[in-house]
């Protein structure tokens, strides 16, 4: 700025009060400048050295428990604090004086501006409203100096987008291919972009956080990663944040929130399903950052336009973002598959925008108690979703009044969205090995909760019920496996004694499980037909030993003879250990592959090289010395059954193994017919209760509608449901059904090996 250059205070004020606070701060900074609101300027005739300063008053809610912001009682009485009523503002300002500020934003000169304006706005955007909008966007980044982080907001963003040259020229292309006019297509895009934008206002950011926050305060005692939270928050002055959270509950989204609102983290832009939409949440929850779109909008192509216009202006002006990347609530309790629509979106825009990226943030949410898994145990097994409303909420806040335990907010580690697309190379599969990164960065990140461990004792190798002792006797090997592998497992107290006596009863005060005292001593079990809900917790953390239950089955192959050495096994013990002798660990590395191959829509694996190195980890733990010893049948065998640290094998994948039983024999009885999918998993869930009562299927919690999907899902990837031209399609569906039954035999061994362990522990003959 030069001495002599003339200045232009463009002033954002609605009231005399206002402009006479601006008119004072005015003559301090710039004495004798003129001072006008935008709509008094004529933008074109200003001379192009003259330089526009934007400034704006910023009313401040009186402090309240050491913070300034807005109360429900607020709005109830129809007020405002940071937008007060005319009449009003003299005498607030008369009371408290630092409740009225003057921001100035960064000036820009007319030349600057018209620069800016031929370069990134259509020709048809007039430069005044150009002008008034990059004014009001630079006052905005001013008033956050003082108002904080925590209310970085995105104003005017249909505005901004819908006069964006990029955005015009996108819409003409796209009325070429659908041969309509160009003019209705950006007014149409217009349109939906103004329905889906978050309109956010700090007032109703108060207010939703104050109203909602109820729905989880009473609940839970929220704990959070704080080192790694202020990593995030150092990472987040450079780069925008992407939360992807693993979804277990409808307060997801407030508990995470509350969370970063606690640490002065800028509110993240929250993409969330149209069903939530609903009065009055849907009108405070868009204005206070949610974004609602249509579960499915692949068919409309000027929304999709739309939807990926709005994220990639998100990206570029680096606001930050969440979404739930599983698309719902886990019924299970396990992470369910990646739904990548949003993902691919996000991932166009930091293609297509120079140097621009984001940082994707693997999240994982775990409570202890949920009261919402018995609706949604209910829903896997078969039932009707209760649709969202008025009522629906009600009942939801009246259930989560009572005391859960504790909800845990862990983080994976952060990836660049740019470096982890260059890491997972070309090709069509690059989108999803992105995805199943940040998977098992949130399976990492999960902790372990005494529930977890509880649940996984009772649903054990035999449906009974077990004293304490029992119970303590399976978890200690597991409490020593979680120590050795360093994984963020339970506080050991909780799992011992009086500990785990206070857990089972927090689980039977939920009604998951039940205490018979009637005899010598206290036994619990499963609560009748509440299996699923006991494998909801359980499954929360069962992905941290599937290693270990694979290398177990694997093991048990190798000693009874099942895997045989084939010359390419050979060849690969040649080339990777130098030694033919090694083939028969080749072989073995070949089964737990084949297993692997078995679950691979049950749970995330690393690629090939990585998941054998995580195998080897898992043998290190079982029998350090199986690097220098001889590979054998005969040391395989005497590993497995000397082995006094718990076997998992059974407890971890007899579900799986039984639901894909189930899929499996209804695929035989079809023979060579073919049947939709929604029948067929309609047909097992029936099949399954039967094989269930008659005690076929050895695990009650594996009648579920999700398993049984994940094992269609199998089924179809090995050309089992179609099949292909000439394939005898009877005989291979039979051959997986005789796969699936040696797997099982083999867990229902293992079961056996570790009861014969633990007597021999106990003290016990046989």
């Amino acid at each position: 700025m030069r001495v002599s250059d003339p200045v232009m205070v463009l002033a954002e004020t609605r009231t005399g009060c206002e402009m006479s606070a601006v008119t004072e701060w005015a003559q301090s900074a710039y004495p004798g400048a003129p001072i006008r609101r935008p709509d008094e300027v004529a933008f074109d005739e200003l001379p192009d050295h003259t330089l526009v300063v934007p400034v704006r008053p910023v009313w401040l809610p009186a402090v309240r428990r050491g913070e300034r912001r807005v109360t429900l009682g607020d709005v109830l009485v129809l007020s405002n604090p940071r937008r007060p009523v005319g009449f009003a503002q003299p005498l607030i300002r008369s009371r408290r004086p630092d409740a009225l500020r003057v921001v100035a934003g960064e000036p820009a000169s007319i030349d600057d501006l018209r620069r800016r304006h031929e370069r990134d706005v259509a020709q048809d955007v007039p430069f005044a409203k150009f002008v008034a909008l990059q004014a009001s966007l630079s006052a905005e980044r001013a008033e956050r100096q003082i108002v904080g982080d925590r209310y970085k907001v995105p104003r005017l963003v249909a505005e901004q987008i819908s006069s964006s040259a990029r955005f015009r020229t996108g819409a003409a292309k796209l009325a070429a291919e659908l041969g309509r006019p160009a003019d209705v297509v950006v007014n149409d895009a217009t349109d939906k972009l103004t329905g889906f934008v978050a309109t956010q206002s700090r007032l109703m950011s108060d207010v939703f956080s104050a109203t909602f926050r109820r729905l989880h305060d009473r609940a839970w005692n929220v704990s959070v990663d704080l080192d790694t939270l202020n990593s995030l928050r150092t990472l987040n002055k450079s780069t925008s944040l992407v939360f992807l959270p693993s979804h277990r509950s409808y307060v997801d989204p407030l508990v995470l929130a509350t969370v970063l609102r606690g640490h002065d983290f800028p509110p993240n832009l929250v993409l969330g399903g149209i069903n939530l939409s609903f009065w009055p949440v849907g009108p405070i929850a868009q204005r206070a950052g949610i974004i609602f779109i249509r579960r499915k909008f692949g068919s409309d192509p000027v929304y999709k336009f739309a939807m990926r216009a709005y994220l990639a202006f998100i990206v570029e002006k680096r606001f930050n973002l969440e979404w739930y990347i599983e698309g719902g609530r886990s019924r299970t309790g396990k992470l369910r598959k990646p739904m990548l629509g949003l993902l691919n979106y996000v991932v166009e825009a930091v293609k297509q925008l120079d140097e621009a990226d984001v940082t994707i943030v693997p999240t994982s949410i775990v409570y202890d108690q949920l009261h919402e898994i018995g609706a949604m145990a209910a829903e896997d097994a078969g039932g009707t979703k209760r649709p969202e409303g008025i009522g629906w909420l009600l009942r939801y806040a009246k259930a989560q009044r009572g005391y859960l335990g504790e909800a845990r907010i862990r983080f994976g580690e952060p990836l660049s969205l740019r470096a982890a697309l260059a890491d997972a190379g070309t090709g069509p599969s690059q989108l999803d090995k992105v995805a199943f990164r940040v998977m098992d960065e949130i399976n990492t990140a999960t902790p372990i909760s005494a529930t977890s461990l509880a649940g996984f004792a009772l649903l054990g190798a035999s449906d009974r019920a077990y004293t304490e002792p029992e119970i303590e006797r399976i978890l200690e090997p597991l409490l020593d496996y979680i120590r050795r592998r360093d994984l963020p497992g339970p506080d050991p107290a909780q799992c011992r004694g009086a500990g785990l006596t206070r857990t089972l009863r927090v689980l039977g005060d939920a009604g998951v499980v039940t205490c018979f005292d009637g005899g010598s001593e206290p036994v619990w079990s499963i609560a009748a037909n509440n299996h699923a809900i006991a494998a909801y917790y359980r499954n929360g953390a069962l992905h941290h030993f599937v290693d270990r239950a694979i290398v177990e089955v694997a093991m048990l192959a190798v000693a009874e003879g099942a895997v045989e050495v084939t010359p390419g096994d050979v060849a690969i013990a040649e080339d990777e250990f130098g030694v033919a002798d090694e083939a028969l660990l080749a072989a073995a590395q070949r089964e737990a592959l084949r297993i692997r191959d078995l679950l691979k829509f049950e749970f995330f694996f690393p690629p090939k090289d990585e998941f054998l190195h995580r195998l080897g980890a898992e043998l290190d733990l079982i029998a350090v010395e199986w690097r220098d010893a001889k590979p054998s049948r005969e040391w395989t065998y005497d590993v497995l059954h000397s082995h006094t640290g718990g076997l998992l094998a059974r407890r971890t994948l007899q579900p799986f193994f039984d639901a894909q039983l189930v899929v499996a024999t209804r695929l035989v009885e079809l023979g060579t017919a073919s049947r939709d999918k929604d029948a067929i998993l309609a047909d097992c869930l029936g099949l399954g209760r039967q094989l269930s009562l008659q005690g076929v299927v050895r695990s009650k919690d594996s009648v579920s509608k999700d398993l049984y999907d994940a094992a269609y899902q199998l089924a179809d990837n090995r050309g089992l449901i179609e099949g292909t031209e000439g394939a005898d399609l009877a005989a291979a569906r039979e051959a997986w059904l005789d796969e699936v039954e040696v797997m099982r035999g083999r867990l229902s061994r293992i079961a056996s090996i570790e009861e014969l362990q633990a007597d021999v522990l106990t003290g016990v003959t046989q």
